[in-house]
């Protein structure tokens, strides 16, 4: 823990390196559920996904990762709006035809990691939190 107080500072400061180090949280956060982390960060012309994991369960998830230093004036889940969500799920789209992949349950995510000032950072995940507008 004391790591995590040495560099906060550092990460406050920058928010490309606050959310990298919020994604790899998360990304112990399902391993220790028995997900296997299949990506991250895939990009396409459509949009990017943080993390792409396949579930105890069988289903391929996409999960959107939001890192914030506090929550005081907005909660990070409001960040995630209809057009983010298109956006990740024509990414998804694009993940299955890249890859080949036909028919599969699939799952959207949404984890949130809460810094903070001085306490305990917080995660919050979200299963299922919104549905793809179209089919994939």
């Amino acid at each position: 823990m004391l790591e995590l107080f040495s560099s906060r500072k550092k990460l406050l400061s920058n928010p490309k390196l606050l959310g990298r180090w919020g994604e790899k949280r998360v990304v112990r956060y399902l391993k220790g559920r028995g997900y296997k982390v299949l990506t991250l960060n895939f990009y396409c012309a459509n949009g990017e996904i943080d993390i792409v994991a396949y579930s105890p369960s069988g289903e391929i998830v996409f999960v959107e990762v939001k890192t914030r230093r506090n929550e005081d004036y907005i909660r990070a889940i409001a960040a995630v709006g209809a057009d983010k969500q298109k956006r990740i799920a024509l990414a998804a789209k694009y993940f299955f035809k890249s890859n080949n992949i036909k028919k599969r349950a699939i799952r959207f995510d949404i984890a949130i990691v809460v810094l903070g000032d001085a306490r305990e950072p917080e995660l919050k995940y979200y299963e299922n939190a919104f549905l793809a507008p179209f089919a994939i």
